[in-house]
């Protein structure tokens, strides 16, 4: 069994995320290319934002810290600490509204 504490690695991408030029910083908790499920912890500094894209499968956004607002087409979510967002299945944005962290899970389609 594995253990990770969601809460130091948002303070510590948070850090990165700070520091880089293009504002955020992310890595994979669990799973990756060869798994079905993927998790991944995201951190985006105020007003950075991921430019809208696809969506890979089925795909919830657990906001661990800030607030972030994802937006498909005409319709826009905001989300703060501890809300899930159940990201539809379209192309889609996110932004931060604040720092935040994020925990985004996807269960890749076959």
């Amino acid at each position: 069994m594995q253990k990770l504490s969601l809460d130091a690695l948002a303070r510590e991408h948070l850090e990165r995320a700070a520091a880089a030029s293009t504002g955020r910083s992310a890595s994979t908790v669990y799973g990756g290319h060869e798994h079905t499920l993927r998790q991944t912890l995201l951190a985006l500094t105020s007003g950075t934002s991921l430019a809208e894209h696809e969506n890979p499968g089925e795909a919830t956004l657990l906001v661990l810290r800030g607030r972030v607002r994802l937006t498909s087409g005409e319709t826009s979510w905001e989300g703060r600490d501890g809300d899930l967002i159940i990201i539809p299945p379209a192309r889609h944005a996110l932004e931060a509204l604040e720092d935040a962290v994020v925990l985004l899970t996807v269960a890749k389609q076959a």
